[in-house]
């Protein structure tokens, strides 16, 4: 009996295990940026010409605004609410995003829906800036945990921060799968250890634990005036991170985030921040250092070595974020196809884009170089964490409203808090914007350029192609009136979503007078979801006159084989099969020209799409397509 009581138990054990497992991953992944804060974050608020003075009454209240920022705008906002609006389980800005414009959303009007595309790209955009900014600041601040140890190295600081970027960078190649399974563990033994060292700062001082009557937070505004909200800007630098956790949820689950979070990564941040404001309360000139304050003279080189590990971990998060963001990105249409190579058999979502790898490298480098501390990078990061919470906040309102029917006294009692939070976060990183704001801000508004304009241009682009098409029915027709010369294989052709016969397939028919024994015309959709069922991959229909019409649908996050799918989708409709020996594709390479000199920003936002069209990754190898069995036809289109 007791042998069977086991058996029946073990599937709900083994539950129980992989949740944990996925836990200790998610902390590594998910967890590094927030994680990594206490290096910085408290430090910022008194530090500067606009810092305020490391008193009493000033620590009880700086630590109170971080303790309820942590509770309400991670636990609540992202935690608790949403993390619930997911797109079959994925997360982040353009999951909501694809979730709020979908077809099945029929309360969304074309102006708003294109006003949600704006807003969310802009809100991606600003990622971008953090993407630069997160290694430098974290690895710098890391580093400089030497200044403290042993103040003669201070002027090695910088140099040492370069390299271990250099080298962060360089591995990316290789895959984060390689080290990988190391980062959770890493992150556990950093929440346990900054645990630890606030646990011993507060048992010396239990007066800090004034800091949880949110009270004290509101007095500090009002003994600081101007100063105790500009202060606010060193409190956002507390949730650096809190995107993550709704990013990346598609790849561990919303159940193993809130058991890392709420068992080890909350409870350890918590008790770090209190243990840094003990450490004020006692000594208010450790304010220059207070995380590295905290640790006894004999740790200081350990803790550095373990701090370097903790932010490498975060910055290696946030560059396969990066990654990860820039490929959804071309998947809807929202930029130009990039290089993608898969660092993993295994697992799809471990990919390296080397382009943007080294544009990163070289920007976090120059911001290391021109900032040179952690301090004076701190005003930087701020605007580009609560800008994005912002947007996320709004998206979010109108998706509650339009999906999940909120009635509006709802939406705005829940979102309309989390925006007033957010939007006192923006105005008071504005604030700091000559001091640094600007740059996250200059590296967001220039992504947001390029995104935009490649929207723009592609309906551009669409709208002169409508220019020369023909109805595929009457296309038909006409091939069995006339019909051309026939040879022997497949010819595929690229397809639009509508019922128009390629600009392509024209081009050839007139040139070269002859069609393939079987013409396929295939049209790949990108769907607001983030996989696409196998059932539901593609459509066939047979059409007179050997002609087949395949339309394929594609996940946001899944990469295109279109050999695989002709292989599947033939072999179906009982057509002649897929062979790569007798199959031609024939593409359209098309020479744009821009018309709209009369209308300035028009004309500079299609000539940059029509720049971009030009050097972005080839439809080939985007495709999966054999090169040595393609043919490009090329035209001209005008852009107005």
């Amino acid at each position: 009996m007791n042998n069977v009581h086991t058996l029946q138990a073990s599937p709900s054990s083994h539950r129980a295990t992989g949740t944990a497992a996925l836990a200790l991953s998610a902390l590594g992944i998910v967890f590094g940026d927030l994680g990594t804060s206490p290096l910085y974050a408290l430090q910022a608020a008194f530090s500067g010409s606009l810092g305020v003075a490391p008193t009493h009454a000033n620590v009880i209240g700086i630590v109170s605004l971080f303790l309820w920022s942590l509770i309400l705008m991670v636990s609540g906002k992202y935690v608790l609410v949403l993390m619930q609006a997911d797109n079959r389980g994925e997360g982040g800005l353009l999951a909501l995003l694809a979730l709020l414009v979908g077809e099945r959303t029929g309360r969304v009007t074309r102006a708003g829906a294109l006003r949600w595309v704006f807003m969310a790209m802009f809100g991606t955009a600003m990622l971008y800036g953090d993407g630069v900014i997160t290694p430098a600041i974290s690895v710098l601040s890391a580093i400089e945990g030497i200044e403290v140890a042993t103040p003669a190295f201070a002027h090695y600081t910088v140099p040492l921060t370069v390299v271990i970027l250099v080298a962060l960078f360089a591995v990316q190649p290789l895959g984060s799968g390689r080290v990988g399974v190391a980062f959770g563990p890493i992150l556990a033994v950093w929440f346990v250890v900054i645990f630890g060292l606030g646990l011993v700062s507060l048992v010396q001082t239990p007066a800090i634990l004034a800091a949880f009557n949110p009270l004290n937070g509101i007095e500090f505004f009002a003994h600081n005036g101007f100063k105790g909200f500009v202060a606010l800007g060193a409190v956002v630098l507390c949730l650096t991170g809190g995107e993550a956790l709704y990013a990346d949820m598609g790849h561990f689950g919303a159940r193993p985030i809130r058991l890392a979070w709420y068992g080890l990564a909350l409870p350890a941040l918590t008790v770090n921040y209190l243990g840094q404001g003990a450490l004020l309360l006692r000594d208010a000139s450790a304010a220059a250092r207070p995380f590295y304050t905290t640790v006894p003279s004999w740790g200081l080189y350990p803790m550095v070595v373990l701090a370097t590990l903790a932010t490498i971990v975060a910055s290696q998060a946030l560059i396969s974020a990066v990654f990860s963001l820039t490929r959804q990105a071309a998947q809807l249409g929202l930029s130009p196809r990039v290089t993608v190579r898969h660092t993993s058999s295994s697992t799809e979502g471990q990919i390296y884009l080397p382009g943007l790898n080294w544009v990163l490298m070289v920007a976090t480098i120059a911001v290391v170089l021109g900032f040179r501390s952690s301090d004076s990078l701190a005003a930087a990061f701020g605007i580009a964490v609560s800008t994005t919470m912002l947007i996320t906040t709004m998206l979010f309102a109108a998706f509650a409203r339009v999906r999940w029917n909120w009635p509006i006294w709802r939406v705005a009692l829940v979102a309309g808090l989390f925006m007033v939070v957010d939007v006192a976060f923006v105005a008071a990183n504005a604030m700091k914007f000559a001091d640094g704001g600007w740059l996250p801000l200059t590296i967001g508004t220039l992504t947001f350029l390029v995104s935009t304009s490649w929207l723009i241009g592609l309906r551009a682009l669409t709208r002169a192609r409508m220019d020369t098409q023909l109805p595929l029915d009457a296309f038909v027709s006409s091939i069995a009136v006339s019909p051309p010369h026939r040879v022997h294989g497949t010819g595929v052709f690229l397809m639009g979503a509508g019922n128009s016969v390629p600009t392509t397939m024209l081009h050839h028919l007139k040139h070269n007078q002859v069609l393939h024994e079987q013409v396929v015309l295939l049209t790949l959709l990108t769907e607001e979801t983030p996989r696409v069922e196998e059932s539901n991959r593609f459509e066939v229909q047979r059409l007179d006159q050997g002609f087949v019409r395949i339309i394929g649908r594609y996940g946001y996050l899944e990469m295109l084989d279109v050999p695989q799918l002709l292989e599947q989708a033939l072999r179906h409709a009982g057509c002649t099969a897929y062979d790569p020996m007798t199959t031609t594709f024939y593409l359209g390479r098309e020479s744009l020209t821009v018309k709209t000199r009369h209308h300035p920003a028009r004309y500079v936002l299609l000539s940059l799409f029509s720049l971009l069209r030009k050097n972005e990754l080839n439809a080939t190898a985007h495709l999966g397509l054999p090169p040595n069995r393609v043919v490009e036809m090329g035209a001209r289109l005008d852009l107005a």
